[in-house]
């Protein structure tokens, strides 16, 4: 992973993780990996990794059983209201880019329609 030095690490290794569970690449109850084996991952400091499982905790996105590990929460709202903020997160983004260029809300839809590759497939 390339890191965006403007972005704490923690934060971004948290958004691989959402988007992971998200996209479904970790499902409900799966396990994480450990904090050696993330931080070996990530090539980052395993107290980081302890602070991303802490966030990920107090979001509700994750639970820690002692002795056990951490897993990927089991409530399936929870994981379906964490797509929803991602997504509203990169329409916004994408919007205020959009305005920054002068153009409409319906202008940014046109060009999502023209330059959706996926829809002409």
């Amino acid at each position: 992973m390339e890191y965006n030095t403007a972005i704490p690490i923690y934060l971004q290794v948290m958004d691989a993780i959402k988007r992971d569970i998200v996209t479904g690449r970790m499902s409900p109850g799966d396990k994480l990996p450990s904090v050696r084996d993330l931080a070996v991952q990530y090539s980052i400091n395993p107290n980081t990794v302890s602070r991303v499982y802490r966030e990920l905790e107090m979001e509700h996105v994750c639970f820690t059983r002692r002795g056990t590990g951490t897993f990927v929460t089991e409530d399936g709202e929870r994981v379906a209201q964490l797509r929803e903020d991602m997504a509203k997160d990169l329409v916004q983004g994408f919007l205020a880019g959009m305005r920054q260029l002068g153009l409409t809300s319906e202008e940014a839809e046109e060009l999502l329609r023209r330059y959706d590759t996926d829809a002409r497939q």
